[in-house]
């Protein structure tokens, strides 16, 4: 049996809550393309996300741990499937789209710089008298611009409502002015799912790969009252008995997703929304824990920064990759003619700055290894 374009819009509009986004009254893409017959619009930014090449150098990029660091550790592309994968659970769950969640999970990290958020930091001082840089301005840059798979435009020409859930990822950088939308209106709840998602995400297997690592020890983490809450529930816990661990690790994302729906199904049956604007228009964030799980969770993220983001082993490779990334940039603004031709093209619209923070970041931990190498290792062939 054969399910077309038209039937999946009817499946969403007869099974999905009222306040969901649905793909047929979707407010188009900036350059208008006939659908295709087999997949939804949504389902369709989801697969040119999926293929893109900033989705791909993802796998070689840093999550906590450079790439070399060993086999077992998250990377940025591992850590984007998690987030999707909880995203999905939790707009089944809610009776929202399934599709779009799924669509702005994947695209979330599209812009981060190789070696992580120290990558990120040192090109935002890099680039501070040029407009700085942010990894969530990267990825709506990414999708709208960097990827170039099209004749007739720049960008992957997605949706209005996945671009405006990458712009409306919820960090301290706003980029509501950027992409032209309403910096009154929260993101939808598709947008707050995905939001929540990455952040249960980047908790739960952080703190698996510390163990993982031996950066965490058994006595420190026995003093988290999530650890406690986990294990006085799910039996006894062994951070150094990988069976253990793992059991963990899979409990403590259950009881999270569990606060999370219970909690965000108590604020819709308290204000009753009718549609996906009744969302975005509510002074708080609909998709969220309870009191008490925000509480543990922020102390686990404190906890995950003093043991883990700044362990000296973790410090000592962030100033490894300051290093060669400062280099390499100097050495590009320097002489330019040292770009790729494709880049070196763009310089006159974007100017030199943006354009070497753009090749920058679209390299993987490795390629800015070997990139160093070629344009400082004498040994090296350019």
């Amino acid at each position: 049996m054969l399910r077309m374009r038209e039937e999946l819009e009817q499946i969403e509009a007869e099974t999905l809550a009222p306040y969901a986004l649905l793909s047929r009254n979707s407010k188009g893409r900036h350059h208008h393309e006939h659908e295709p017959k087999h997949r939804t619009a949504f389902q369709r930014d989801r697969d040119r996300i999926l293929h893109s090449a900033a989705f791909r150098s993802l796998e070689y990029k840093t999550q906590v741990f450079v790439n070399d660091a060993g086999d077992y550790y998250r990377t940025r592309l591992t850590h984007t499937l998690e987030v999707a994968q909880i995203g999905r659970s939790l707009a089944r769950s809610l009776g929202v789209n399934e599709d779009l969640v799924e669509t702005i999970c994947l695209a979330h990290d599209l812009g981060h710089p190789p070696f992580g958020h120290a990558g990120e930091g040192i090109l935002d001082k890099l680039m501070e008298d040029h407009g700085g840089f942010n990894h969530n301005h990267q990825s709506y840059r990414v999708v709208t611009e960097l990827e170039r798979r099209y004749p007739d435009w720049a960008g992957l020409n997605l949706t209005h409502e996945t671009l405006e859930g990458i712009a409306k990822h919820e960090t301290e950088y706003d980029l509501s002015h950027v992409a032209g939308l309403d910096a009154d209106l929260r993101g939808s709840i598709e947008a707050q799912i995905a939001n929540v998602s990455d952040e249960l995400a980047y908790n739960a297997h952080d703190l698996d790969d510390g163990f993982q690592s031996g950066l965490i020890t058994a006595a420190q983490v026995r003093e988290l009252e999530i650890w406690r809450y986990v294990c006085d529930r799910a039996g006894e816990c062994d951070p150094l008995n990988e069976i253990q661990r793992h059991l963990f690790i899979r409990e403590l994302i259950g009881f999270e997703v569990m606060d999370m729906l219970n909690a965000t199904s108590a604020r819709l049956e308290a204000i009753k929304p009718q549609s996906p604007e009744d969302i975005q228009r509510q002074p708080a964030a609909i998709v969220a824990h309870s009191d008490e799980f925000k509480a543990m969770n922020r102390a686990l993220k404190d906890f995950l920064y003093a043991n883990m983001y700044y362990h000296y082993r973790i410090v000592r490779m962030k100033q490894r990759a300051g290093r060669f990334l400062s280099d390499v940039f100097k050495s590009y603004v320097d002489e330019p003619r040292q770009l790729p031709n494709q880049y070196q093209a763009l310089v006159p619209e974007h100017g030199l700055h943006r354009v070497v923070a753009d090749y920058i970041a679209s390299m993987t931990d490795r390629g800015a290894l070997l990139e160093y190498r070629h344009l400082f290792d004498p040994l090296m062939r350019p």
